[in-house]
């Protein structure tokens, strides 16, 4: 791991105080990080003034050897040579490179890739259950406030869809989202060296390149 201290502002009382950041986790060195970074309490911080809990997004490595990826943490994405640098050595290894902008993608991304699925197939299985939850009619797409990742068990994904009242569950076999993206001519390859962002706004953009707002 390599944590450092830094100087940090409240965003609601805008007391200075220091806090503790992560630079990089190696997830199999240690489980407690590993387990902090999935729950997000690694980035959870409480002011010392006012008392309030709030999360604190900064850029962060995550490296698990034992499952070969890493997902880079960052709302923007560094320079393509920067990225290439590092992806160098890490290809030739067989790693998954990712880049997620948000917490919330951080903790998912890590489960997908924990389970050993391909996150492309994770995104169609979403948008697949997407279609089907819209034209069944089950609600519509302004309701909706997530498409979620559960897991994975037995070659079959479990992604729930969930609005304010209630949530429903699509049970999707791997092998059929791995079939379709067989047959689309390519059209879901990236490069990995460049530590791709595969999340809602990606595989909307497929399809969809106005449409991204569906699954915001």
């Amino acid at each position: 791991m390599n944590s450092r201290t830094v100087s940090y502002t409240c965003p609601y009382c805008g007391k200075n105080y220091e806090i503790d950041i992560y630079d990089s986790v190696i997830a199999d060195e240690d489980a407690d990080l590993r387990d902090r970074c999935l729950s997000g309490d690694l980035f959870r911080s409480t002011c010392p003034r006012c008392k309030r809990d709030f999360m604190v997004q900064y850029p962060l490595v995550y490296i698990d050897r034992s499952h070969r990826f890493v997902i880079w943490l960052n709302e923007t994405a560094p320079s393509e040579t920067l990225m290439r640098s590092i992806a160098g050595p890490l290809i030739p290894q067989g790693y998954t490179l990712r880049r997620t902008p948000t917490l919330k993608e951080f903790a998912e991304k890590i489960q997908i890739l924990e389970d050993g699925v391909d996150d492309r197939v994770v995104e169609v299985a979403k948008y697949d259950s997407l279609i089907e939850y819209l034209d069944n009619k089950k609600g519509t797409a302004e309701e909706i406030t997530a498409i979620e990742y559960q897991r994975t068990e037995n070659e079959v994904m479990k992604i729930n869809i969930r609005t304010d009242d209630k949530g429903l569950s699509f049970l999707i076999p791997v092998s059929m989202v791995e079939e379709e993206m067989k047959e689309s001519g390519g059209l879901y390859d990236v490069d990995n060296s460049t530590f791709p962002v595969i999340n809602a706004d990606w595989i909307i953009s497929l399809f969809a390149p106005n449409g991204s707002e569906m699954l915001s």
